[in-house]
């Protein structure tokens, strides 16, 4: 079996009973720095000394198939330095393989550094897309390119490009889009800083230390005039879908009242 566990992304007090035996019990530990893993163990009181096999983006396409056998005749416990394997951390093509090959993958629910700034950060929680690391290379495009996403995004950014990574966003998004910048969650400078995309690219203008998530709310819906949506009724009608169901549709997409687009078609059907 596979068993992917979450870790404490800062806070040791974090660690669950789970894991703690899992850590206990575990004979193959598949770890994305087995030093880390180390410094867990001891910081955890665990005296268990498992077999320790790294599995980082550099060598996890290939360890692969060979972690899929060790857990085909017994379990292999899965760790990221920090939070949840395959979050932006190796286990992605374990878990594949895995898959392909019948054998079980369970987890060991735990921290998890997206869902703790989403929710620490005063936007929308009820939808949202995680977007992992920005692009070294053509970040503004890409962002460019979620300017519609009505979800809130949240992002990972290293400290040294965070100045330049709001900078963008800003410039992509407008300067006066809600976001938060979270820093250091559970640990013992945490901070949230919250504000337009504006504020907080002059506020970290000079970078800052630590482990950062970006939580930028969505865009806001877009707003059609009431004769464009009358349009686009007459053009659904005319393609042969019910008078009913035109007003439904536009007025879902739009947010504009449906019985009003209703009369106002039945008034003006030209």
């Amino acid at each position: 079996m596979i068993i992917l566990a979450a870790t404490p992304i800062g806070n040791l007090g974090d660690a669950s009973r789970r894991l703690v035996e899992a850590l206990e019990n575990a004979e193959v530990i598949a770890a994305e720095d087995t030093r880390t893993t180390v410094q867990l163990l001891r910081a955890l009181g665990v005296e268990n000394r498992p077999r320790l096999v790294a599995l980082h983006e550099h060598n996890e396409s290939a360890r692969a198939a060979e972690l899929v056998e060790l857990a085909r005749d017994g379990d292999v416990l899965v760790l990221s330095d920090a939070g949840m394997p395959t979050v932006s951390d190796p286990g992605f093509p374990l878990v594949a393989a895995a898959a392909d090959a019948g054998v079980t993958v369970t987890a060991i629910p735990g921290p998890s550094a997206v869902l703790t700034a989403l929710a620490v950060s005063g936007l929308p929680t009820d939808r949202f897309c995680f977007e992992g690391f920005l692009p070294r290379k053509g970040r503004l495009a890409a962002l460019r390119a979620l300017t519609a996403e009505s979800r809130t995004l949240v992002f990972f950014e290293s400290p040294h490009r965070v100045a330049d990574a709001l900078a963008d966003l800003a410039a992509a998004f407008g300067p006066e889009r809600r976001a938060a910048v979270c820093r250091e969650l559970t640990k013992l400078h945490e901070e949230v800083a919250r504000g337009t995309l504006a504020e907080l690219a002059e506020r970290f203008a000079d970078g800052t230390r630590g482990e950062l998530v970006l939580v930028v709310a969505g865009a806001a819906p877009a707003t059609a005039s009431f004769d464009d949506a009358l349009a686009q009724v007459r053009a659904l009608t005319a393609s042969g879908t019910r008078l009913k169901d035109a007003t439904a549709e536009v007025a879902e997409a739009t947010g504009l009242s449906r019985r009003e687009l209703y009369e106002a078609a039945l008034r003006n059907p030209r």
